[in-house]
């Protein structure tokens, strides 16, 4: 789902849903405290949020792998998988998005990821397979699996509600007081949080688009974030197209976006673009973005910590 416009202002939809929302978060309290969690042999570290879809988590956890692979750790992905129809738990190897989602994808591309819907059963696979460490890309919600750091991605808390009157999965006390550190992104503003705050920015990295005319298209959780990182990259967006998140392509969608294009070259992200059948991809290009870390050492703390 792509997330909707009133969940930015507390207007009278939203307001109208907040009771709900708070049984919502109610729920995931109630699983915390019935919650008797696995403890894997491998070391878990969980990149997780608060908001649902489009906080960067999915950079933020390559950006962890990375340093603890450059520490010499074998280091395994372990992931829901969502948008696919595998349950897991399996280690990703050749499959396509349609079977493990298009994160699992990305993440496999930098270290083996497992995708299992159980994460006890996912770690457990993981650790039979000579895992070191774990790097959860989500999962701050979820319970089965102990965590040994627990890092919350933020980009902003949106009207401050919870799920459907607003973006939160939890009340922000409740799942910031579960938090070792909070990842703020893109100068978000943390409230309420005495622990250490990592200030990180997404980059575009890669292929140059400045001064290049360009038409966007994205089915991710906050695709005008993509568009102002095009423009951020020096772009020139003609126009823009966007779908549900984690959206598979049709053919004629595609034709569809190549006609509205028109002399502009046409540009997605990593994770569409991984959606995307082989011979829908011709001339499409993406924009790569990576989470650059405002004081890495402090990241590199809490990881030799664990």
């Amino acid at each position: 789902m792509r997330a909707p416009d009133f969940w930015n202002r507390r207007g009278p939809l939203a307001l109208l849903l907040a009771p709900l929302g708070t049984l919502y978060g109610m729920s995931v309290a109630r699983k915390a405290r019935r919650a008797k969690p696995y403890r894997s042999t491998a070391r878990v570290i969980c990149v997780g949020n608060l908001t649902a879809g489009g906080s960067g988590k999915t950079p933020a956890a390559l950006a962890v792998a990375q340093m603890l692979i450059g520490r010499g750790k074998k280091v395994f992905f372990l992931t829901r998988g969502y948008g696919g129809s595998e349950t897991g738990p399996l280690l990703v190897s050749g499959q396509d998005a349609t079977s493990v989602g298009d994160e699992a994808l990305l993440l496999a591309r930098v270290a083996p990821t497992i995708v299992a819907r159980d994460r006890a059963a996912g770690a457990r696979l993981a650790a039979a397979n000579g895992a070191e460490v774990i790097v959860m890309d989500d999962g701050h919600q979820n319970f089965s699996l102990a965590k040994d750091v627990s890092l919350v991605v933020a980009d902003g808390f949106g009207n401050g509600l919870m799920i459907p009157a607003g973006p939160l999965r939890e009340p922000l006390s409740q799942g910031l007081a579960r938090a070792d550190a909070v990842i703020a992104m893109n100068d978000a503003r943390i409230d309420g949080f005495t622990g250490p705050v990592l200030r990180t920015w997404l980059e575009a990295e890669g292929a140059s688009f400045t001064g290049r005319r360009v038409f966007a298209f994205a089915g991710i959780g906050q695709p005008g974030k993509f568009v102002k990182s095009l423009q951020g990259a020096g772009a020139i967006v003609t126009g823009n197209r966007f779908f549900a998140d984690h959206h598979p392509y049709t053919a004629s969608e595609i034709a569809g976006l190549r006609k509205e294009a028109g002399d502009a070259a046409l540009v997605t992200t990593e994770k569409d673009f991984v959606r995307l059948a082989p011979e829908q991809r011709k001339g499409i290009e993406t924009l790569a973005v990576c989470a650059r870390f405002d004081e890495p050492h402090l990241l590199d703390r809490l990881i030799g910590a664990v």
